[in-house]
């Protein structure tokens, strides 16, 4: 759990960095971040399955600090789904200006 913990905690923070840039747009999530993060909270939910009953302090330790780290993974939620769907918008506009200009270059062809 220590692993998980420590590479969730960093990638957590680098996106809270992204997050919080007032007045730039954010970026969207790549979808190998995405699928990282998955793969990720899957492996943990793996281990938290066949974790013993008896918890040594130390487990009990690790198991909070996964909890505080998807509690702030919870609460990143909404902006990484505003920042998808402000990238789906981006490219349905630029999907709108590839078809605009080949349309164009279709109609210049026929004029020359």
């Amino acid at each position: 759990m220590h692993e998980t913990n420590s590479r969730l905690a960093l990638w957590l923070e680098n996106l809270s960095a992204q997050v919080a840039r007032p007045g730039l747009p954010q970026r969207a999530l790549r979808p190998q971040q995405m699928s990282w993060l998955l793969s990720e909270l899957k492996v943990a939910g793996e281990r938290l399955r066949g974790l013993p009953t008896e918890r040594d302090s130390r487990l009990e330790e690790e198991l909070s600090a996964y909890r505080e780290n998807v509690e702030h993974l919870r609460v990143l939620l909404p902006s990484i789904y505003t920042s998808l769907l402000q990238e789906r918008a981006r490219l349905e506009q630029e999907g709108v200006r590839v078809v605009s200009a080949a349309e164009w270059a279709r109609r210049s062809r026929q004029t020359l």
